[in-house]
Protein backbone atom coordinates (compact mmCIF):
# COMPACT_ATOMS: atom_id res chain seq x y z
CA UNK A 1 0.00 0.00 0.00
CA UNK A 2 2.93 2.28 0.98
CA UNK A 3 4.66 1.91 -2.67
CA UNK A 4 1.52 2.75 -4.13
CA UNK A 5 0.40 5.91 -2.18
CA UNK A 6 3.82 7.00 -3.12
CA UNK A 7 3.22 6.27 -6.64
CA UNK A 8 0.08 7.97 -6.78
CA UNK A 9 1.01 11.09 -4.91
CA UNK A 10 4.47 11.54 -7.30
CA UNK A 11 1.85 11.07 -9.94
CA UNK A 12 -0.18 13.89 -9.12
CA UNK A 13 2.68 16.67 -7.92
CA UNK A 14 4.51 15.82 -11.55
CA UNK A 15 1.25 16.26 -13.52
CA UNK A 16 -1.22 19.46 -13.87
CA UNK A 17 -4.12 17.80 -12.06
CA UNK A 18 -3.47 17.58 -8.39
CA UNK A 19 -1.72 21.20 -9.10
CA UNK A 20 -5.03 22.43 -11.15
CA UNK A 21 -7.50 21.31 -8.10
CA UNK A 22 -5.09 22.83 -5.54
CA UNK A 23 -5.06 26.11 -7.56
CA UNK A 24 -8.82 26.61 -7.94
CA UNK A 25 -9.69 25.31 -4.34
CA UNK A 26 -7.55 28.17 -3.12
CA UNK A 27 -8.34 30.95 -6.19
CA UNK A 28 -12.21 30.44 -5.15
CA UNK A 29 -11.85 30.43 -1.54
CA UNK A 30 -9.29 32.82 -1.46
CA UNK A 31 -11.89 35.24 -2.94
CA UNK A 32 -14.34 35.15 -1.21
CA UNK A 33 -12.04 35.12 2.03
CA UNK A 34 -11.08 38.52 0.96
CA UNK A 35 -14.59 39.93 0.17
CA UNK A 36 -16.52 38.02 2.98
CA UNK A 37 -14.14 37.95 5.82
CA UNK A 38 -11.95 40.75 5.24
CA UNK A 39 -13.42 43.57 3.55
CA UNK A 40 -16.80 42.74 5.46
CA UNK A 41 -14.78 42.11 8.45
CA UNK A 42 -17.02 38.63 8.93
CA UNK A 43 -15.84 36.68 11.33
CA UNK A 44 -17.05 33.34 10.61
CA UNK A 45 -15.03 31.07 8.15
CA UNK A 46 -17.68 28.61 7.47
CA UNK A 47 -20.07 30.59 5.86
CA UNK A 48 -17.03 31.50 3.19
CA UNK A 49 -16.39 27.61 3.17
CA UNK A 50 -20.09 26.97 2.12
CA UNK A 51 -18.73 28.93 -1.13
CA UNK A 52 -16.34 26.73 -1.87
CA UNK A 53 -18.85 23.65 -2.15
CA UNK A 54 -19.67 24.61 -5.96
CA UNK A 55 -16.07 24.51 -6.99
CA UNK A 56 -15.66 20.97 -5.69
CA UNK A 57 -18.45 19.48 -7.80
CA UNK A 58 -15.97 20.19 -10.82
CA UNK A 59 -12.66 19.97 -8.90
CA UNK A 60 -13.21 16.82 -6.91
CA UNK A 61 -13.83 14.58 -10.79
CA UNK A 62 -11.10 16.13 -12.15
CA UNK A 63 -9.44 15.02 -9.33
CA UNK A 64 -10.36 11.41 -9.34
CA UNK A 65 -10.98 10.39 -12.75
CA UNK A 66 -7.93 8.81 -13.36
CA UNK A 67 -7.09 7.01 -10.19
CA UNK A 68 -8.43 3.65 -11.23
CA UNK A 69 -9.82 4.46 -14.75
CA UNK A 70 -6.13 5.23 -15.97
CA UNK A 71 -4.90 1.79 -14.72
CA UNK A 72 -7.75 -0.15 -16.90
CA UNK A 73 -6.82 2.13 -20.13
CA UNK A 74 -2.96 1.39 -20.05
CA UNK A 75 -3.83 -2.29 -18.81
CA UNK A 76 -1.32 -1.54 -15.98
CA UNK A 77 -4.32 -3.44 -13.69
CA UNK A 78 -3.53 -6.40 -14.75
CA UNK A 79 0.21 -6.25 -12.94
CA UNK A 80 -1.97 -5.46 -10.08
CA UNK A 81 -4.77 -7.78 -9.99
CA UNK A 82 -1.81 -10.92 -10.49
CA UNK A 83 0.40 -9.54 -7.84
CA UNK A 84 0.05 -10.62 -4.54
CA UNK A 85 -0.73 -6.87 -3.53
CA UNK A 86 -4.58 -7.13 -1.62
CA UNK A 87 -7.83 -5.12 -3.64
CA UNK A 88 -8.01 -3.29 -0.43
CA UNK A 89 -4.38 -1.80 0.10
CA UNK A 90 -4.40 -0.91 -3.62
CA UNK A 91 -7.36 1.14 -3.71
CA UNK A 92 -6.86 2.30 0.01
CA UNK A 93 -3.24 3.92 -1.07
CA UNK A 94 -4.76 5.79 -3.88
CA UNK A 95 -7.52 6.91 -1.59
CA UNK A 96 -4.83 8.12 0.56
CA UNK A 97 -3.13 9.84 -1.98
CA UNK A 98 -5.89 11.77 -3.23
CA UNK A 99 -6.57 12.20 0.76
CA UNK A 100 -3.06 14.21 0.84
CA UNK A 101 -3.40 16.08 -2.43
CA UNK A 102 -6.75 17.52 -0.54
CA UNK A 103 -4.90 18.22 2.76
CA UNK A 104 -2.67 20.45 1.31
CA UNK A 105 -5.67 23.33 0.16
CA UNK A 106 -7.10 22.96 3.58
CA UNK A 107 -3.69 22.91 5.19
CA UNK A 108 -3.76 26.48 3.74
CA UNK A 109 -7.06 27.41 4.72
CA UNK A 110 -6.87 26.15 8.38
CA UNK A 111 -4.48 29.29 8.41
CA UNK A 112 -6.87 31.46 7.34
CA UNK A 113 -8.58 32.31 10.51
CA UNK A 114 -5.12 33.03 12.82
CA UNK A 115 -4.68 35.37 9.61
CA UNK A 116 -8.54 37.03 10.49
CA UNK A 117 -7.65 37.02 14.59
CA UNK A 118 -5.05 39.75 13.47
CA UNK A 119 -7.70 42.08 12.94
CA UNK A 120 -10.22 41.24 15.52
CA UNK A 121 -11.92 38.74 18.00
CA UNK A 122 -12.67 35.17 16.26
CA UNK A 123 -13.78 31.97 17.59
CA UNK A 124 -10.97 29.67 16.92
CA UNK A 125 -12.65 26.52 17.71
CA UNK A 126 -15.82 27.65 15.87
CA UNK A 127 -13.64 28.15 13.06
CA UNK A 128 -11.75 24.91 13.03
CA UNK A 129 -14.85 23.08 13.50
CA UNK A 130 -16.09 24.64 10.05
CA UNK A 131 -12.56 23.30 8.42
CA UNK A 132 -13.25 19.91 10.14
CA UNK A 133 -16.45 19.62 8.49
CA UNK A 134 -15.66 20.93 5.21
CA UNK A 135 -12.50 18.44 5.14
CA UNK A 136 -14.82 15.22 5.83
CA UNK A 137 -16.90 16.45 3.27
CA UNK A 138 -14.55 16.35 0.43
CA UNK A 139 -13.19 12.62 2.14
CA UNK A 140 -16.39 11.75 1.24
CA UNK A 141 -16.32 13.34 -2.13
CA UNK A 142 -13.47 11.75 -3.06
CA UNK A 143 -14.24 8.50 -1.93
CA UNK A 144 -17.38 8.84 -4.59
CA UNK A 145 -14.95 9.93 -7.08
CA UNK A 146 -12.65 7.09 -6.38
CA UNK A 147 -15.97 4.66 -7.28
CA UNK A 148 -16.86 6.65 -10.01
CA UNK A 149 -13.48 6.12 -11.61
CA UNK A 150 -13.77 2.21 -10.97
CA UNK A 151 -16.65 1.58 -12.93
CA UNK A 152 -15.10 2.90 -16.53
CA UNK A 153 -11.87 2.73 -18.05
CA UNK A 154 -12.87 5.98 -19.64
CA UNK A 155 -11.92 8.76 -17.20
CA UNK A 156 -14.17 11.70 -18.89
CA UNK A 157 -17.16 9.19 -18.02
CA UNK A 158 -15.65 8.55 -14.96
CA UNK A 159 -15.36 12.43 -14.27
CA UNK A 160 -19.06 12.86 -15.32
CA UNK A 161 -20.31 10.32 -13.63
CA UNK A 162 -18.39 11.66 -10.23
CA UNK A 163 -20.09 15.32 -10.61
CA UNK A 164 -23.57 13.69 -11.66
CA UNK A 165 -23.55 11.77 -7.99
CA UNK A 166 -21.91 15.17 -6.50
CA UNK A 167 -24.72 17.20 -7.98
CA UNK A 168 -27.33 15.12 -6.70
CA UNK A 169 -26.17 15.11 -3.79
CA UNK A 170 -26.32 18.61 -3.47
CA UNK A 171 -29.69 19.09 -4.65
CA UNK A 172 -31.00 15.96 -3.11
CA UNK A 173 -33.17 17.91 -0.45
CA UNK A 174 -35.39 20.60 -3.36
CA UNK A 175 -35.39 16.72 -5.17
CA UNK A 176 -37.04 15.44 -2.38
CA UNK A 177 -39.70 18.26 -2.28
CA UNK A 178 -41.38 17.05 -5.73
CA UNK A 179 -42.62 13.85 -4.05
CA UNK A 180 -45.55 13.75 -1.88
CA UNK A 181 -45.38 13.14 1.43
CA UNK A 182 -48.17 10.14 1.15
CA UNK A 183 -47.77 6.72 2.19
CA UNK A 184 -48.71 5.38 -1.10
CA UNK A 185 -46.17 7.80 -2.87
CA UNK A 186 -43.83 6.45 -0.84
CA UNK A 187 -44.93 3.09 -1.03
CA UNK A 188 -44.52 2.82 -5.03
CA UNK A 189 -41.53 5.75 -4.97
CA UNK A 190 -39.76 2.58 -2.51
CA UNK A 191 -41.14 -0.18 -5.17
CA UNK A 192 -39.33 1.77 -7.90
CA UNK A 193 -36.15 2.30 -6.38
CA UNK A 194 -35.73 -1.67 -5.23
CA UNK A 195 -36.57 -2.84 -9.03
CA UNK A 196 -33.36 0.01 -10.26
CA UNK A 197 -31.40 -1.44 -7.55
CA UNK A 198 -32.66 -5.48 -8.61
CA UNK A 199 -31.13 -4.23 -11.92
CA UNK A 200 -27.82 -2.71 -11.21
CA UNK A 201 -27.18 -6.47 -9.25
CA UNK A 202 -28.12 -7.82 -12.31
CA UNK A 203 -25.33 -5.95 -14.38
CA UNK A 204 -23.06 -6.61 -11.76
CA UNK A 205 -23.24 -10.77 -10.86
CA UNK A 206 -25.17 -11.57 -14.06
CA UNK A 207 -27.41 -13.90 -12.26
CA UNK A 208 -30.77 -13.67 -12.83
CA UNK A 209 -32.15 -16.53 -10.50
CA UNK A 210 -30.41 -14.31 -7.70
CA UNK A 211 -31.16 -11.17 -8.92
CA UNK A 212 -35.13 -12.40 -9.36
CA UNK A 213 -35.01 -13.75 -5.63
CA UNK A 214 -33.20 -10.54 -4.11
CA UNK A 215 -36.04 -8.33 -5.94
CA UNK A 216 -38.73 -10.60 -4.88
CA UNK A 217 -37.80 -10.54 -1.12
CA UNK A 218 -37.11 -7.00 -0.84
CA UNK A 219 -40.37 -6.13 -2.58
CA UNK A 220 -42.81 -8.75 -0.44
CA UNK A 221 -40.89 -7.37 2.26
CA UNK A 222 -42.34 -4.19 1.75
CA UNK A 223 -46.21 -4.96 0.42
CA UNK A 224 -46.07 -6.76 4.10
CA UNK A 225 -45.24 -3.90 5.65
CA UNK A 226 -47.03 -1.39 4.04
CA UNK A 227 -49.90 -3.80 4.35
CA UNK A 228 -49.61 -4.44 8.05
CA UNK A 229 -48.63 -0.53 9.22
CA UNK A 230 -48.38 1.98 5.83
CA UNK A 231 -48.02 5.16 7.95
CA UNK A 232 -44.46 3.88 8.26
CA UNK A 233 -44.45 4.84 4.82
CA UNK A 234 -45.24 8.79 5.14
CA UNK A 235 -42.18 10.54 4.30
CA UNK A 236 -40.37 7.50 4.07
CA UNK A 237 -39.15 9.15 0.15
CA UNK A 238 -38.28 12.26 1.87
CA UNK A 239 -35.92 10.20 5.04
CA UNK A 240 -34.71 8.34 1.93
CA UNK A 241 -33.44 10.80 -0.22
CA UNK A 242 -32.10 12.87 2.79
CA UNK A 243 -29.83 9.95 3.52
CA UNK A 244 -27.88 11.05 0.43
CA UNK A 245 -27.91 14.64 1.19
CA UNK A 246 -23.98 15.15 1.74
CA UNK A 247 -23.91 18.89 2.16
CA UNK A 248 -26.36 18.88 4.29
CA UNK A 249 -24.46 17.38 7.03
CA UNK A 250 -21.58 20.48 6.83
CA UNK A 251 -24.52 23.22 8.04
CA UNK A 252 -23.99 21.94 11.67
CA UNK A 253 -20.33 22.03 10.91
CA UNK A 254 -20.68 25.64 9.30
CA UNK A 255 -22.34 26.91 12.63
CA UNK A 256 -19.80 25.84 14.70
CA UNK A 257 -21.60 22.52 16.46
CA UNK A 258 -19.53 19.44 16.53
CA UNK A 259 -21.41 17.22 15.09
CA UNK A 260 -21.07 13.50 15.76
CA UNK A 261 -23.32 12.30 13.70
CA UNK A 262 -22.03 14.21 10.90
CA UNK A 263 -18.64 12.53 11.35
CA UNK A 264 -19.84 9.12 11.38
CA UNK A 265 -21.99 9.82 8.22
CA UNK A 266 -19.27 11.37 6.24
CA UNK A 267 -16.72 8.35 7.35
CA UNK A 268 -19.44 5.85 6.94
CA UNK A 269 -20.48 7.17 3.20
CA UNK A 270 -16.47 7.27 2.22
CA UNK A 271 -16.23 3.61 3.85
CA UNK A 272 -19.09 2.89 1.89
CA UNK A 273 -17.77 3.64 -1.23
CA UNK A 274 -14.63 2.43 -0.93
CA UNK A 275 -15.77 -1.30 -0.14
CA UNK A 276 -18.07 -0.72 -3.08
CA UNK A 277 -14.83 0.28 -4.94
CA UNK A 278 -13.01 -2.86 -3.96
CA UNK A 279 -15.39 -5.30 -5.02
CA UNK A 280 -15.31 -3.90 -8.56
CA UNK A 281 -12.19 -4.39 -8.92
CA UNK A 282 -11.83 -7.83 -6.99
CA UNK A 283 -14.66 -8.88 -9.59
CA UNK A 284 -12.58 -7.63 -12.71
CA UNK A 285 -9.81 -9.86 -10.89
CA UNK A 286 -11.93 -13.11 -10.63
CA UNK A 287 -13.29 -12.50 -14.54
Amino acid sequence: MKAIYKKEVRGYLTSMIGYVFIFFVLLVYGIYFAYVNIDNAYPEIGYTLQYVLFIMLIGVPILTMRVIAEERRQKTDQLLLTSPLKIEHMVLGKYLALECIFLIPVAVIALCPLILRQFGDISLPMAYTAVLGFFLLGSAQIAIGVFASSLTENQIIAAVICFIFLFLSNVIEGISGFFSQTALASFVVILVIILALSLWIYSLIRNAIVTAAVAILAEGAVIIAYVLNSTLFEGAVQNLLGVFDLSGHLDAFTNGILDVTGIVYYLSAAAIFLFLSVQLVKKRRWN
